[in-house]
């Protein structure tokens, strides 16, 4: 009987733990509390900035990322930043749904410019405007569920509507 009470009190404290998301990002669902205070600005100043160019030329991008010292990511992707409202709402039922884990998918797609670079040294390689769904990590901050990573979505899939 004390090793069944030890058993459920040691399972209740990791299920516990599981939904306040102690990793780096909740694995559980989206739109969970975040421990991370400035990742939803550290999402905005990585991929909806201002003044961005709006250009596939390779020498345009190679000047800003020198300007702004932004040489670390060999990938980056920018949205436009007429955009913002649209990114933030792919973590509500008004622009996404649930993808996976705590991922959520836009309903429709957005065009954005992919940059790839030499880490390092700001040499860019190529730059590409694509038109696909995001896939964004949500989690709620100041009491609203927000992007704080952009994931990658390879094989362009689409939101089941």
């Amino acid at each position: 009987m004390k090793n069944l009470k030890l058993l459920i009190l040691s399972l209740s404290i990791c299920l516990l733990l599981g939904n306040l998301g102690v990793s780096g990002y909740s694995d559980v669902e989206p739109c969970q509390r975040s421990r991370c205070n400035n990742c939803h600005e550290k999402f905005l100043y990585r991929h909806v900035r201002p003044n961005t160019p709006l250009t596939t030329d390779r020498n345009a991008w190679e000047k800003y990322l020198r300007e702004k010292n932004d040489c670390s990511r060999p990938t980056q992707s920018f949205l436009h930043p007429k955009d913002r409202e649209r990114v933030d709402a792919v973590c509500s039922s008004s622009g996404g749904k649930r993808y996976q884990g705590n991922l959520c998918i836009s309903q429709s797609p957005f065009t954005f410019l992919t940059v790839r670079s030499e880490t390092g040294t700001c040499g860019v390689s190529s730059v590409r405007e694509e038109t696909k769904h995001l896939i964004l990590a949500c989690e709620v901050l100041e009491n609203r569920c927000v992007p704080v990573h952009f994931e990658g979505n390879r094989e362009g899939t689409k939101s089941l509507k």
